[in-house]
């Protein structure tokens, strides 16, 4: 492991604590209290606050802010976090804000994502592991992203809203309704416009999951019936779907936002779109 290394221009203040090979370039700025992980990178003009966690192997590149306090008028300039996980990939100008102390307090950024240029993480957030943001994506305040999701850039995700595990949503996306786990949400208003099928193959979802999941989400957005008998007829049609009961779960959960129900993109025979 490479030796901790501090740039003469850089300003690591007294009670910051740096790991193993930390490398803290020109003009970053480390305040005390924060923590930066083994062998992680601060490229330049990097600002750490106080308040934050960076763990290892990250590589964080010139004008990012991590961990100031968050653009919510009900925080009262309480003590709250920012925790980001391992192998963060975080280029120019991102931005990420700590929790409100009038909400749970930290904003949770998982292991092994990556987030381009000037995307934003809002206050109180929870991003999951393997996550993607393009450029200029921004989540608001509360927002949940599941693991291996992925955000095309411009998007925009409304406060409170959860995107689900490997969903996909396109770029310029303005997302104001929850997004189903492997669901693709696309259009400048987001709507559900099929399943992230090159999304699940690439994880290693077993073929017949799959094929559980395409059948399942044609039952529950048939509009011939009323949601909660599509629900309970996915429920017990695919009892032994993981996938299938995330699914379920999902949607039938107390959340702040409603999932897409109603999809707007149909293929030949009404149903919706396989994005394969």
């Amino acid at each position: 492991m490479r030796e901790t290394s501090i740039h003469p221009t850089a300003c690591v203040e007294p009670g910051a604590k740096l790991g193993q090979g930390v490398s803290v370039g020109a003009f970053c700025h480390v305040q005390a209290g924060a923590e930066i992980g083994d062998n992680s990178e601060l490229m330049s003009h990097v600002v750490v606050t106080g308040f934050t966690t960076l763990g290892e192997n990250a590589k964080v590149f010139p004008h990012a802010i991590l961990g100031c306090e968050p653009q919510n008028g009900k925080h009262k300039g309480g003590h709250t976090k920012l925790l980001v996980g391992k192998n963060a990939m975080i280029r120019e100008g991102v931005t990420m804000h700590r929790g409100s102390d009038t909400s749970r307090g930290y904003t949770n950024v998982g292991d092994n994502s990556t987030f381009l240029a000037y995307a934003h993480v809002a206050h109180d957030c929870d991003v999951g592991n393997h996550v993607t943001f393009a450029n200029n994506v921004m989540i608001g305040g509360h927002c949940e992203i599941g693991d291996h999701a992925i955000l095309g850039g411009g998007a925009a995700v409304h406060q409170f809203v959860r995107v689900g595990h490997h969903a996909f949503v396109g770029g310029m996306a303005a997302v104001v309704q929850d997004v189903i786990p492997f669901g693709m949400a696309i259009g400048v208003h987001a709507h559900l416009g099929g399943l992230n099928i090159i999304g699940m193959k690439r994880s290693g979802l077993e073929r017949k999951e799959i094929h559980a999941v395409r059948r399942a989400t044609r039952m529950l957005f048939d509009r011939t019936k009323p949601v909660k008998e599509r629900v309970e007829d996915v429920r017990i049609e695919f009892a032994d779907s993981p996938a299938v009961g995330d699914l379920i779960a999902f949607i039938t959960a107390d959340a702040k936002r409603s999932s897409f129900t109603t999809p707007l993109l149909h293929g030949k025979h009404g149903h919706i779109e396989d994005h394969s």
